[in-house]
This record gives C-alpha cells, structure tokens and sequence, in this order.
C-alpha cells in the first residue's frame, strides 16, 4: 500500500510516503558516510545530529504508514 505524501490540488500522487523516508535515510546515510572518509568542512556532531533527526522523522512517517493500512484512527 501507498499512502500518499504530496498530492498535487488534483490529489494526483507526486511523492510517496515510501520514498520520503527512504530518501531521509539515505541523505544522513549519506552524510555519515562523508564525514568518515574525512570530508573537510563537516561537523561530526552537527551531522551525527541531523542524522538522528532525519531518521526521527523517517520513522514518523512510517508509522503514519502503518497506522494508516491498519485503520488506525
């Protein structure tokens, strides 16, 4: 199941919740992955923050996703 994310004013689906989350995960993935091979000019903590914050809203979003194919309320 696909819960749409961002509908265009036609409720056409552009961006599914799926993917969202997905990409989240693999821009602080990504992040990560730079400051390990010593990328300059990337704050370790700073990016080790956002990291989590993304992942945060990640799991946010799945969740809604399980809510909603469960017919949570």
């Amino acid at each position: 199941m696909t819960l749409p994310l961002i509908v265009d004013d036609r409720g056409t689906l552009q961006v599914a919740a799926v993917d969202v989350s997905k990409l989240l995960r693999t821009v602080g993935a990504r992040w990560l992955h730079l400051v390990e091979a010593g990328e300059q000019g990337l704050d370790e903590d700073t990016v080790a923050a956002l990291t989590i914050e993304l992942a945060k809203l990640a799991d946010r979003i799945d969740v809604a996703c399980i809510a909603h194919s469960s017919g949570a309320p």
